[in-house]
């Protein structure tokens, strides 16, 4: 009998399409006034948990205001419990409110009401939604700051204020959740572009510096602060992302992930540095298998967040297979690193047998993509 692993999908998956460019309309049945956010969690259990492994427990992630609110949330609550997915993460949608920096505003106003956006997010997590959070407390679920509204477009001393005016109303939040039962998990997501040019928090780094600097300035814990990791936020500035796993993992502070590849690094699909956030979703390659035997090792045992948008010319159906083949294809990676040979892997590397080291891996990524088809074909 596996372990049980915990992939939690999200309600922005599900829309009807891109626009722009692209139809926005290539998907009509999700359509918001077709499939609201309850009917997401239906359309979950009905369509896509009957096509996973029984090891697999689902888990649901939303934007407050705009996905879920007082208005719905007692009705997502009941969905959730009847469909036995748990609230995996739950993030202040204020990136769809402020556009002048938010939390980080110079504007008192504008900043006044994004704190007073995120306390709601907090007082609803506890209040509706708390019935269908996990029973494991280390499973509680991820509050997730995504810096989509910290940012600017001029250079000036004035950024300088903004970082204050974010650490300040950070802690202000952390000190606000402590109260009301310090049970979440509080992560930043940082990332280095969208939806401006220039944003506070764009790397990982620049997330558990915040924390640090927020324990010593105003005596915020750092248990169970830390990273909404985004494998594709560092992919877009070129970063490297196994070693953001390494600082993660080496500061405790792997609260939530979000498994996003750019498409750049298996060779097949186009994107990657320098493009705009693709949202592909998990790919098989020696990256995501080194992370996963990163995450094994360190005894990771949280949610496995899929913040992934289904292509542009994708139908509903090839939309619901889509997010069927990410959370498999991350299965696969999670069973081949379980599988690589560590000692002879690090051997290889003590003697500068690179050759060796690769092939252990490429073998690794051969592996997983048989797991996948094996999984895939049920």
């Amino acid at each position: 009998m596996r372990k049980k692993t915990f992939h939690s999908l999200c309600r922005w998956t599900f829309i009807p399409g891109k626009g722009g460019f692209v139809p926005a309309k290539m998907r009509p049945a999700w359509d918001a006034q077709h499939l609201d956010t309850a009917g997401v969690v239906r359309l979950i259990k009905e369509k896509i948990a009957p096509r996973l492994p029984d090891w697999v427990q689902l888990g649901y992630e939303v934007h407050y205001d705009t996905e879920i609110n007082e208005q719905n949330a007692a009705e997502v609550a009941d969905a959730l419990c009847e469909a036995g997915i748990y609230l995996a993460m739950i993030t202040p949608g204020a990136h769809s409110h402020f556009g002048y920096g938010g939390i980080a505003s110079l504007d008192p106003d504008e900043r006044r009401r994004a704190e007073e956006l995120g306390e709601r997010a907090v007082d609803l997590t506890y209040g509706p939604l708390k019935k269908c959070w996990h029973p494991d407390p280390e499973m509680a679920p991820a509050f997730v700051l995504w810096n989509g509204s910290y940012g600017y477009d001029l250079a000036t001393v004035g950024i300088k204020q903004m970082y204050q005016n974010l650490k300040e109303s950070i802690a202000k939040l952390c000190q606000y959740e402590a109260q009301k039962g310090g049970a979440l998990y509080i992560g930043i997501e940082p990332k280095p572009n969208e939806g401006h040019p220039a944003m506070l928090l764009p790397t990982v780094a620049s997330a558990l510096l915040l924390f640090r600097r927020l324990e010593e300035e105003y005596g915020i814990s750092r248990v169970r602060k830390g990273v909404n990791k985004e494998f594709g936020h560092s992919e877009m500035i070129g970063l490297d992302h196994v070693y953001d796993t390494v600082e993660e993992l080496d500061h405790n502070a792997m609260v939530h992930m979000h498994l996003n590849s750019q498409g750049y690094n298996d060779g097949i699909t186009l994107g990657g540095p320098g493009r705009y956030d693709i949202d592909h979703g998990t790919k098989i390659n020696g990256f995501n298998i080194a992370i996963a035997g990163l995450l094994q090792e360190a005894g990771y045992h949280r949610w496995f967040g899929h913040d992934m948008q289904v292509r542009p010319y994708d139908n509903e159906e090839q939309g619901i297979d889509r997010v069927v083949r990410r959370v498999l294809s991350w299965e696969a990676c999670l069973m081949a690193a379980a599988e690589v040979d560590t000692k002879a892997l690090m051997d290889a590397l003590a003697n500068r047998a690179t050759a060796k080291a690769e092939d252990i891996m490429r073998n690794a990524v051969v592996a997983a993509q048989q797991t996948f088809n094996r999984l895939y074909k049920g």
